[in-house]
């Protein structure tokens, strides 16, 4: 299993501009995220969740309704470690899936706890983990920079504006 590396350095030096507004920050934030491949993504996603997930746990999983998600990640378990980075990586490319539609209709705050659960399945080894010696690309570790230095409630507005544009509402227009 390979991660791949495309550079979205162009999107940098106009996206990170953070000059006065703190909205500012959580919006270039989320630009630059989207602006990253599939695989670089899920990487930000696995450190941000791993080496931030302390703060951003009681937020995801306070409020959300788990339950509704619970079905998706027995299903990601069910599945080879092949099969399970093929979901997340339709899920980051909102591909057109049953599995991305079911997981659409979940509320923020469940998608947000998804995304735990998931990363602390892949500690566990039980879903697909990334892999050992890995490199996030250098956009891929200014944007986890960036978030990293974000205060707590800026960092859960981009987390949840990543993980609900995630995935395909069926509902949608």
């Amino acid at each position: 299993m390979t991660f791949t590396s495309d550079s979205a350095s162009t999107n940098f030096s106009s996206a990170l501009n953070y000059s006065t507004q703190p909205g500012d920050v959580v919006t270039s934030s989320i630009a630059v995220f989207k602006s990253l491949n599939v695989d670089d993504q899920l990487a930000v996603l696995w450190y941000a969740y791993t080496e931030m997930g302390r703060s951003i746990t009681p937020a995801a999983t306070g409020a959300a309704r788990l339950q509704f998600a619970e079905g998706l990640l027995q299903q990601i378990q069910q599945m080879s470690h092949a099969q399970q980075l093929e979901v997340m990586r339709d899920l980051a490319a909102k591909r057109n899936t049953q599995f991305s539609r079911s997981y659409g209709v979940l509320g923020t705050n469940t998608k947000l706890a998804f995304w735990y659960e998931l990363s602390e399945l892949m500690v566990k080894g039980i879903v697909v983990p990334v892999p050992a010696g890995y490199q996030i690309s250098r956009d891929g570790a200014q944007v986890l920079k960036t978030l990293i230095g974000l205060d707590f409630g800026q960092q859960i507005t981009v987390f949840r504006k990543v993980v609900s544009d995630m995935g395909i509402d069926p509902f949608a227009d």
